[in-house]
């Protein structure tokens, strides 16, 4: 007795098919559209910037390092750089590990 209006509640639902499913999906494919528009493709497109920046490294740019200190590319080779800090003052960072890499001469000292 009570089964029965229930089966038949349910059996009236069922006839939607495919085009039931479609619409209860279709706000779920929305919000994943636009988190790849919004969020995740301008993410892979800086990374990229990024990675291009940090291959294309030569000597005499400026960089800053992960850790926050700018200087100097005086060396460069496959993995690492060699950053002077100060004059006389060299330090090996690992390519991966640069933050930024600036042009040569982009910004002046501010004492000076």
């Amino acid at each position: 007795m009570f089964a029965t209006p229930a089966y038949a509640s349910t059996a009236g639902a069922a006839g939607g098919g495919a085009a039931g499913a479609f619409i209860s999906f279709a706000p779920l494919i929305l919000i994943f559209i636009a988190f790849w528009f919004l969020m995740i493709r301008p993410q892979q497109k800086r990374m990229k910037e990024h990675q291009n920046a940090i291959a294309a490294v030569k000597r005499g740019d400026q960089v800053v390092t992960g850790g926050g200190l700018v200087g100097k590319v005086t060396k460069v080779d496959d993995k690492f750089v060699e950053v002077e800090l100060a004059q006389g003052m060299k330090v090996r960072a690992v390519k991966s590990t640069l933050t930024e890499v600036m042009a040569p001469g982009g910004a002046k000292p501010a004492n000076d």
